[in-house]
């Protein structure tokens, strides 16, 4: 098996005429915006964090990307010089590069671009220098030996021919050495521009361009308080963005800008780009230079008030907004009786009379607040997961209760989290009778829902039902009140006394 532990160049880089970006009188400024085009709350943890191997996730994976501007000084010498960038991104789009001058935006242009990608390795080393002479290092022993040759293959080893015409295959060394880097070969991905300018001399200029490998998505976290009984509640919330970098370069002390909103790009082969970002208050932004947040066209922009370190294949957590204390919250209780299954809308009525007889007893548990700013939010929230906790008081520990994800929302809007299933709340639902007359056309149902109520205290509980078999209906008697939801959904809004059963019936009419 062919092993290379080491290569060793002898020879620097040669030098060039080109102008290579320089900082002399101002200092490098760069800037980021960042998009994601993760679903909400579908980040794997292999894309944030190293496999036990040492491996990562394959960059190009990473559901997002960002807008890299850099500001550089350079010295063009001459009125025609070619300028090269050898830091950007290996991910880089190199359709979207653009070169500016700062200094004489009239007369400084771009004659010629070049995006040039042919990274040095072991291989294209090796390549490179078949027929030509190297020199390889073999253990032997304690001791090693230096063998110089002609490179004639690489294929099951290094097949040399020696100075005295004989033949030598090497499957095993410790070391191969070159004499220089080989024309054409670079050490990073570099971008190379041939300028045309009527001022020679110091320039300041702007390079803009895409790159992948770069992500970022919300996570809330919230803190669940008991009130005053078993539906309502209060919440700290809390939320922070977390931004993956491998992209192949990393950014320092960068002006950092997220964007939220769905953002549409011009389909491409592999998949079509939606945006997703962050949100923050105005007030941290004073206070301790965090996120500010503005409207920016249809969406919303985030920028960090105080420069981001970025560097490359990393993971960074930055707060997005402080804490919201003490925000007001409702406890729902939902009971969703049919069978956890697709109840789709027909094309004709549905008379079979054992369809969605089947039930479900779990009563569903969500959590309802509003993104209000007399609550302690009333700010754009991004999408992003929320996990929800609730401190245990024999030991102060907060304990995982569950965790689901919002979409974004804007200020003034219902954020509703769905939790889980009560424990000490049970539902049963069932079909008592079924009546069709096809001559008449019209059916009619007969439905029975009970809830049972296990806990030391009243609880609150919404009966949802689908009105699935046709959409002319008619609700012809009832036990309790109904609100119409949608054209084909009610809700049944209830109250179920400690350790006591409340029983729903009604008839549904359809007819066509």
């Amino acid at each position: 098996m062919l092993i290379v532990t080491h290569v060793a160049i002898l020879a620097s880089l040669c030098t060039t005429s080109a102008v290579r970006a320089q900082t002399p009188d101002a200092k490098d400024a760069t800037s980021i915006t960042i998009y994601s085009t993760a679903r909400p709350g579908g980040i794997p943890p292999e894309l944030y964090r190293p496999s036990r191997d040492g491996g990562v996730v394959a960059p190009q994976s990473v559901p997002g990307y960002a807008v890299v501007r850099q500001e550089r000084s350079v010295n063009l010498d001459q009125q025609r010089s070619t300028v090269r960038f050898d830091d950007v991104a290996e991910l880089i789009d190199p359709t979207t590069v653009s070169f500016a001058s700062l200094t004489d935006p009239d007369t400084t242009r771009v004659l010629d671009q070049n995006y040039q990608f042919d990274l040095v390795s072991t291989a294209k080393l090796m390549e490179r220098f078949l027929d030509k002479t190297i020199t390889v290092d073999q253990l032997r022993g304690d001791k090693v030996e230096s063998i110089s040759g002609t490179l004639l293959s690489t294929s099951g080893g290094l097949v040399l021919r020696m100075p005295d015409g004989g033949v030598q295959v090497l499957t095993n060394y410790a070391n191969a050495r070159f004499p220089q880097l080989p024309g054409g070969l670079i050490t990073k991905p570099t971008l190379v521009w041939d300028i045309s300018t009527n001022e020679p001399g110091p320039h300041r200029v702007r390079v803009g361009y895409q790159t992948t490998g770069i992500t970022w998505w919300a996570d809330y976290n919230l803190v669940f308080s008991e009130g005053k009984d078993a539906n309502s509640g209060v919440l700290d919330v809390g939320a922070w963005v977390s931004i993956i970098n491998q992209s192949g370069a990393g950014y320092s002390d960068a002006k950092l800008k997220l964007i939220a909103g769905d953002v549409h790009r011009a389909p491409t082969p592999a998949r079509n780009i939606r945006f997703d970002m962050a949100r923050a208050r105005n007030e941290a932004m004073e206070m301790n230079g965090g996120f500010e947040e503005k409207s920016f066209f249809e969406y919303h922009l985030y920028t960090l008030g105080r420069p981001a370190t970025l560097p490359d294949r990393s993971t960074k957590q930055v707060e997005l907004f402080p804490a919201a204390r003490g925000v007001p919250c409702e406890k729902v209780l939902v009971y969703y009786g049919l069978a956890q299954t697709n109840y789709g809308y027909f094309a004709s009525p549905m008379t079979d009379r054992n369809y969605g007889v089947q039930s479900s007893e779990k009563v569903d548990t969500y959590l309802k607040f509003r993104n209000e700013k007399d609550q302690g939010l009333g700010m754009p929230l991004p999408s992003g997961r929320i996990r929800v906790s609730k401190q245990d008081p024999a030991d102060g520990s907060l304990e995982f209760i569950g965790e689901d994800v919002i979409d974004h929302t804007s200020k003034d809007e219902t954020v509703l989290i769905k939790l889980g299933s009560a424990f000490d709340v049970v539902g049963e639902r069932k079909q008592t009778d079924f009546r069709v007359d096809a001559k008449r056309d019209w059916m009619e149902e007969d439905i029975e829902i009970k809830l049972r109520n296990h806990k030391a205290e009243p609880v609150k509980v919404i009966v949802k039902e689908n009105l699935y078999r046709w959409a002319n209906w008619e609700i012809k008697a009832k036990t309790h009140d109904f609100e119409k939801a949608d054209a084909r959904t009610v809700h049944f809004p209830v109250v179920v006394e400690k350790d006591k059963e409340v029983v729903v019936k009604y008839t549904v009419h359809y007819s066509w």
